[in-house]
């Protein structure tokens, strides 16, 4: 299940986005036009500039921005930063030590194709696409 700090993250891309020809967007007026508490919100940014999807900037004029164009940032990057793993189960997990069911596991193969189709689907959606597609469109 993807958490809120996922969710969050991906609304505030979308709403950078959506802002990136205004400069840096204080976080301030993003999160009161997402509905997102702004100190949660602290919490989440850092995960976004590390990864190189954002940059901040202290002071007057400062806020956030979008380090790429939106067509180059996918809902998979995205929820990777800020969810750490998309794997349905622990055995799939990056850094997960070795199942010793593994060899005999029935279910194994279901759960890798899983994870892949997951993170296929993820990363075949862009910034652009759902600022283009808005809320009411399918994906």
């Amino acid at each position: 299940m993807i958490s809120t700090r996922g969710r969050y993250a991906l609304r505030i891309m979308v709403d950078l986005a959506e802002h990136r020809g205004e400069g840096y967007v204080p976080m301030k007026e993003a999160a009161a036009r997402q509905g997102i508490s702004l100190k949660y919100l602290e919490r989440i940014l850092p995960a976004l500039t590390r990864g190189g999807l954002v940059e901040g900037q202290q002071g007057k004029g400062g806020g956030y921005r979008l380090c790429r164009d939106p067509e180059h940032c996918t809902a998979g990057e995205i929820l990777r930063l800020t969810e750490g793993d998309l794997a349905p189960v622990a055995c799939l997990s990056c850094g997960a030590a070795p199942c010793s069911r593994q060899a005999q596991c029935k279910t194994l193969p279901m759960w890798r194709e899983f994870y892949r189709m997951t993170n296929e689907y993820f990363d075949g959606i862009t910034l652009a696409d759902l600022v283009r597609n808005g809320p009411d469109a399918a994906v």
